[in-house]
């Protein structure tokens, strides 16, 4: 696991990345590309993560110069992957979606996860974002607020109100989670 890093850190990297230091790039894809995965599976069908993770940052990657606050890289990485996913969105309602898995049954523990997470994604945005975040991608409160942009105290009421809202809808009494 790549360290959260310092603010001071990620600015000297996206600088240099925008100067064209492919290797600055790549730490900053390591520090963010599971916040950027865990936006996304709060949005999208799993199956279409990973490439949208990699359209992600190759868009931020072409648009890195019109950054104009390294410092707030994280938060517009966010955006850009909330873009994709609305994009994708609008793209599937153009097209006939075949279901995700076609090959069969799939197993009673997958099944549950699936089930969880749809329930996940019918939460509002914000406890959406960061319990998939939290949960799905094993980022702390401080991880979260680091690479989102957002404040540590949103990120936790957001966790608390969102963890008391999922556990209402699935059913699960406050001490079993």
């Amino acid at each position: 696991m790549v360290p959260v890093g310092g603010e001071d850190d990620d600015i000297a990297m996206v600088l240099a990345a925008r100067d064209g230091d492919r290797d600055a790039f790549g730490v900053l894809y390591e520090r963010y590309g599971r916040m950027v995965h865990g936006v996304l599976l709060a949005r999208v069908p799993r199956g279409q993560v990973e490439d949208l993770v990699q359209d992600v940052f190759l868009a931020a990657l072409r648009q890195l110069g019109s950054l104009r606050e390294p410092a707030r890289f994280g938060g517009w990485l966010a955006i850009i992957a909330r873009n994709r996913a609305t994009d994708y969105h609008r793209r599937a309602r153009e097209t006939v979606e075949l279901p995700e898995d076609l090959a069969g049954a799939v197993h009673d523990q997958e099944q549950e996860a699936l089930a969880v997470l749809a329930t996940l994604r019918a939460l509002p945005e914000a406890y959406r974002e960061t319990l998939v975040l939290r949960l799905v991608e094993g980022m702390t409160g401080p991880e979260i607020a680091a690479r989102t942009g957002m404040t540590e105290g949103s990120v936790r009421v957001n966790l608390h109100r969102g963890t008391k809202l999922l556990k209402e809808k699935l059913g699960v009494a406050s001490d079993h989670v």
